[in-house]
């Protein structure tokens, strides 16, 4: 008869979760935990560490179950710094701020968990907290380059954009194929003939075939080119890159084709029967990335009265938790299908009480994600007394600026901007759908030209401001006196006065637009 081994102890297993958790053996990792709770009974590192494994493999709600039961047992910082990160990645801002506030700096000693706390109120665009964060990590692993790249990031979008170069650099150092701080770092600008990376970058460039990596250096020559006129080596390098990234996306066009179309058809009116939030407080900014909404934010929230949100996800995501579709896509037309039966008052206090928070004793808060364009339907029955204020700028701006920017690259919902033809079509589906909801909702939705707004600032920023419902005050009109951190492409521009600077300048690539022109020459000619 074998002998019958004895059981490990409590630390043994924990060793051995550990050691599959640093191998990404989470099914063994797994199998350890549960195999010492069920032996030993509850066990707050046990639960830990079972949070971390849903982490990876991107079990996220679960992983809050997780930890919260860690933390009822030992209300360890660390724990609290990993539900900071959790409640980040589901776009739970409140959780999240209250999550970090159980971990402040002084309580945590490992550089990786300040970092994650860090990374995690940047999410939550609470960059000048992050950075606290991320000094301390840095102060502990001085030779991280991952630590000073995410600081940079932070540095960036507070404005401090000496030392997010500094950091930039110091990562580059560390890593010189750092294809995220190469990029980066040529997009704060400040390109000229004694400071620019074009050589280090091409060299880089020539020997890079992993296509995300490309994508990353083919941007950061473009706004390296651009910075010297040289448009045609810009569009050729974009161009490229972009073409191999395409090709994982499939049926970008149909996906949104089947949105836009669905919507056009609708006829939403605010129902009596089910009336939503009659709230005043949100404004609502939005429209195509890169036609000025991150402008028309600064302008707004210069306002004595008004908060800035910055890009929200909570409306989208209320409106996903609420209809509860299975896909784990946020926006697909089964979700806004199914978001037609929903209590509309609930998804207004839904998205109310998601935001509150940011409100900081002012009565107005804007939120300016430029995709909510999809949900103005579900915003005025949700929330009928809101503001929306939607961005309309040259279709050929937008078009040429979409195509330059670089969007996040895990996203499918940028697909459409990886080729200029279909961000053509992308941009008319908009343009209709948007001019459907104007005519719908006349006294909730400001189509607002982005051309008149540069130009006419004295006339149109007033209207602007009296549309919105408030009073007028002369700092609307001085944007570049708006201090607040900006997290967005804009983040550069939008600390300048007003200027006409970005009008026309689809212009410098015309020499390869000819199809894009012809595709929108209807909506020119309006």
């Amino acid at each position: 008869m074998l002998e019958q081994q004895p059981m490990q102890n409590k630390q043994q297993f924990i060793q051995q979760a550990l050691s599959a958790i640093n191998q990404r053996d989470y099914v063994a990792a797994h199998s350890a935990c549960v195999t010492l709770i069920k032996h030993y009974g509850d066990d707050a590192e046990a639960y830990f560490l079972l949070g971390i494994v849903h982490i990876e493999i991107l079990q996220i709600q679960k992983a809050v179950r997780l930890l919260n039961k860690s933390a009822e047992l030992t209300p360890e910082p660390q724990t609290y710094a990993y539900l900071t990160k959790c409640y980040a990645l589901l776009g739970n801002m409140p959780a999240a701020v209250d999550a970090a506030s159980r971990c402040p700096v002084s309580s945590l000693d490992k550089p990786l968990a300040l970092d994650t706390v860090g990374v995690s109120l940047s999410r939550v665009g609470l960059h000048e907290e992050a950075l606290k964060y991320f000094k301390a990590a840095l102060a502990k692993a001085p030779d991280n380059a991952s630590f000073y790249y995410n600081f940079a990031v932070s540095a960036k979008f507070a404005g401090q954009f000496d030392t997010a170069r500094q950091a930039f650099e110091q990562a580059i150092a560390l890593k010189p194929d750092y294809y995220q701080a190469h990029y980066a770092l040529s997009d704060l600008g400040g390109i000229s003939d004694t400071n620019n990376h074009i050589e280090r970058l091409s060299v880089l460039h020539a020997k890079t075939t992993d296509i995300d990596g490309k994508l990353h250096l083919s941007h950061a020559l473009a706004k390296e080119y651009e910075a010297f006129k040289e448009y045609d080596k810009a569009f050729n390098v974009l161009s490229e890159a972009k073409q191999a990234k395409r090709r994982q996306f499939t049926a970008v066009e149909q996906h949104y084709d089947a949105i836009f179309n669905w919507l056009q058809a609708q006829q939403p009116a605010v129902s009596s029967a089910n009336q939503g939030d009659p709230s005043s407080q949100p404004i609502f900014v939005l429209g195509m990335p890169r036609s000025g909404t991150t402008l028309v934010e600064r302008i707004i929230t210069s306002h004595s009265q008004v908060a800035s949100g910055g890009e929200l996800q909570d409306f989208g995501l209320a409106v996903k938790e609420l209809a509860k579709t299975p896909s784990n896509q946020v926006l697909d037309l089964p979700t806004l299908q199914a978001a037609e039966q929903l209590s509309f008052a609930e998804l207004g206090s839904r998205y109310l009480e998601r935001t509150s928070f940011l409100l900081n004793n002012k009565k107005y808060l804007v939120d300016k994600l430029p995709f909510n364009f999809f949900y103005v339907g579900l915003i005025r029955r949700a929330l009928p007394n809101a503001k929306i204020v939607c961005l309309l700028r040259d279709p050929m701006d937008t078009c040429i600026g979409n195509f330059r920017q670089l969007f996040s690259l895990s996203s499918p919902y940028f697909a459409y901007a990886y080729d200029l033809e279909s961000t053509g079509r992308f941009y008319k589906n908009f343009y209709s759908l948007v001019h459907h909801w104007q005519n719908l909702f006349p006294h909730n939705v400001r189509l607002q030209s982005y051309e008149e707004l540069v130009t006419r600032p004295a006339e149109e920023i007033p209207a602007l401001i009296d549309f919105c419902g408030l009073s007028w005050e002369a700092a609307c009109l001085q944007v570049e006196k708006n201090k607040a951190p900006v997290s967005t492409a804009s983040k550069v521009q939008v600390r300048e006065a007003i200027n006409t600077r970005s009008i026309g300048r689809w212009r410098q690539y015309a020499a390869h637009t000819a199809k894009l022109e012809a595709l929108l020459a209807d909506l020119k000619a309006n």
